[in-house]
């Protein structure tokens, strides 16, 4: 059975930092990437990073470049989001899922397993 399980959002000041968690498991991460779509009120879904477990190959939403960081854990079914700089825009939830491991280099499409949600508000 296929799980994902976000940790890690919460209330955080402009040009703050927040690290979120997703734990995978119930697949063989091998085959897959792993990423993090948020979602604001009254917008679609958006990819904002993955990374291929395969390779470790990484895909950034040109929003977040230079300030978010995907990283996997020692365990590899463990991926972190590193937010930094965080602006109001940023306020979404964040979900963690399931997502192409080719072509990160072009986009992340995501493959449809999707974790609870983690709230992130950034205040100005």
């Amino acid at each position: 059975q296929v799980q994902l399980v976000e940790s890690g959002g919460g209330l955080v000041q402009s040009g703050g930092s927040l690290r979120l968690s997703c734990a995978a498991s119930g697949f063989t991460l091998d085959y897959y990437a792993i990423g993090w779509f948020r979602q604001a009120p009254g917008k679609e879904r958006e990819a904002v990073s993955c990374i291929s477990s395969r390779d470790g190959s990484t895909y950034y939403g040109d929003s977040v470049k230079g300030r978010f960081t995907i990283s996997r854990g020692n365990a590899k079914n463990t991926v972190y989001l590193h937010m930094n700089s965080l602006k109001p825009e940023d306020t979404a939830v964040y979900y963690c899922g399931t997502a192409d491991p080719y072509g990160l280099e072009w986009g992340c499409n995501a493959l449809g397993a999707w974790g609870q949600g983690t709230l992130v508000t950034v205040s100005s």
